[in-house]
């Protein structure tokens, strides 16, 4: 394989998921983060639009900081399929030679950013939490100080079931690529009226047997509220006991005007629905105040909803992890506290 010439890699670019022409919003979280990501090198941010009639959607993507909008329209690219998104993106990549190239961690990410990596020949860092410009090792090596690589994206995750934190580069080969999980980047206040510079580039669709043929699209039906925007968590854990008690928690959510969530442990034993986990296989939240109630605090938990502003955790084991990361904690059985504590909050209510 030939050498990448580094120099010719420029920009910080971001896959700008859309599903039924409705852009996600992990890109706009991505975008937050690209602009950050773009000041100290000095560059701009272009997000890469993949869809059929999609080009409506651009100009959102200019309110929340993107400088450039690649789109690529096709009517092979109406629904997601593997192949020819991950075709449409290593063309973009390879047309424009991006330095940074985000991927949101969501089921289609996962699925075209290590396609997409594997055919540009570079790597792909999973799950990053944080994402920063900087120096490569983080420390020079002794004598080797005009080895170490400056402006290289430095992207952490968690290694060994979250018993570790790994920071790794990609120095050698570009673009540097990462996927992100919802809710851990911020986006910016959007810039009102703002009006996208497009770039049209469709390097061509044959379908052939490598295209997969989708016969039906069937939606899940769901009632439940998006816990990752729910400003009050009411949080249980196996420590909870049982799918009926979890009434408690679901009245002290509603005397709170909140939203129950829960643990892996609690989907793993069917109480409760996967999309109302908060977790590392979950998902990551930021509320005004979180309510871990019967949950140990596992670190792998932890990650999903350290982030919040008020953490109060309710555990009878006094040792339980999660007192380490609560702002208050009450050690006791919740069958007695959360009763009383939501008629007193009940009443508060009442009395305003």
């Amino acid at each position: 394989m030939n050498k990448m010439n580094l120099e010719e890699y420029k920009g910080v670019y971001v896959f700008a998921q859309q599903v039924d022409n409705e852009i996600s919003g992990i890109a706009f979280e991505l975008l937050g983060k690209a602009k950050e990501l773009a000041a100290p090198l000095n560059t701009d941010v272009t997000a890469v639009l993949i869809g059929s009639g999609v080009m409506g959607l651009a100009d959102q993507l200019a309110e929340y900081g993107a400088d450039k909008v690649i789109v690529v329209d096709d009517p092979e690219l109406k629904e997601y399929r593997t192949e020819p998104y991950a075709h449409a993106l290593a063309s973009v990549i390879n047309e424009y030679k991006p330095d940074i190239m985000l991927v949101g961690a969501t089921a289609i990410g996962r699925d075209l950013g290590p396609t997409v990596s594997a055919r540009v020949a570079t790597g792909l860092t999973a799950d990053c939490t944080v994402l920063e410009i900087g120096d490569f090792p983080l420390v020079a090596i002794p004598g080797k100080e005009d080895e170490q690589k400056h402006n290289q994206l430095l992207m952490t995750r968690p290694a060994f079931g979250g018993n570790t934190i790994a920071t790794i580069a990609c120095p050698n080969t570009r673009p540097q690529m990462a996927t992100v999980r919802p809710g851990v980047m911020q986006k910016i206040e959007p810039i009102a009226g703002a009006k996208a510079n497009v770039i049209e580039f469709n390097p061509g669709f044959t379908p052939n047997n490598k295209y997969v043929t989708i016969k039906e699209v069937v939606k899940a039906v769901s009632d439940t509220v998006d816990i990752m925007d729910a400003k009050i968590l009411v949080s249980g854990g196996r420590g909870v006991g049982s799918p009926e008690n979890f009434k408690l928690l679901e009245d002290l959510a509603e005397a709170l005007g909140g939203t129950v969530s829960c643990s892996r442990a609690v989907v793993d034993s069917g109480w409760k629905p996967r999309e109302l986990q908060v977790g590392q296989t979950g998902k990551t939240v930021r509320p005004n105040v979180y309510f871990a109630i019967g949950i140990s605090g596992a670190i792998q938990h932890v990650a999903g909803m350290e982030e919040s502003d008020i953490i109060v955790a309710i555990n009878k084991d006094e040792d339980a992890p999660i007192f380490d990361v609560a702002d208050y904690g009450i050690v006791g059985d919740l069958n007695k506290i959360l009763p009383s504590l939501t008629a007193q909050i009940k009443e508060a209510m009442a009395a305003k």
